[in-house]
């Protein structure tokens, strides 16, 4: 095992802002945002903010981890626009603006961020060329802001 075998890996360490911005990107644009995991593989492996493009890649192939997989089902859900100007609508205390409906959803898109890291898993399953792998999930830093 090791090197070209991406079954090796048994611990991941992801940082708090590369998992924030991967499902950020998933859930606000049209691009596909993934932690990738390059070799050579061992035991313990860093995974990075990647944008999935056309790019080839020489044997042996990285690993594409869904952000999705490092955190519980029942994670919060991304604030949508929408539900941040129905909740400031339904303010009877508060005008409705522009500017207010941008700074609610910013300062929901904040609590989301913290909130999301306490929903990251302590083990996952991450799909691999050569298997399902069960890892060990370390946060480093801090939520971004």
């Amino acid at each position: 095992m090791g090197e070209a075998d991406p079954t090796a890996i048994e611990r991941l360490a992801v940082t708090a802002s590369d998992l924030v911005a991967a499902l950020e990107t998933n859930r606000t644009t049209g691009r596909t945002a993934v932690l990738r995991i390059t070799p050579p593989f061992s035991g313990r492996m860093r995974a990075r903010l990647h944008v999935e493009g056309g790019e080839g890649y020489d044997e042996p192939r990285p690993v594409h981890v869904p952000p999705r997989a490092l955190v519980a089902e029942d994670a919060p859900a991304y604030p949508a626009p929408a539900e941040t100007e129905d909740a400031l609508r339904a303010d009877p205390d508060r005008e409705y603006t522009v500017e207010r409906h941008r700074t609610r959803h910013e300062a929901a898109v904040e609590e989301w961020r913290r909130e999301l890291l306490g929903s990251v898993r302590e083990e996952a399953a991450v799909e691999t060329p050569a298997g399902t792998v069960t890892v060990t999930v370390s946060l480093l830093g801090d939520v971004p802001e």
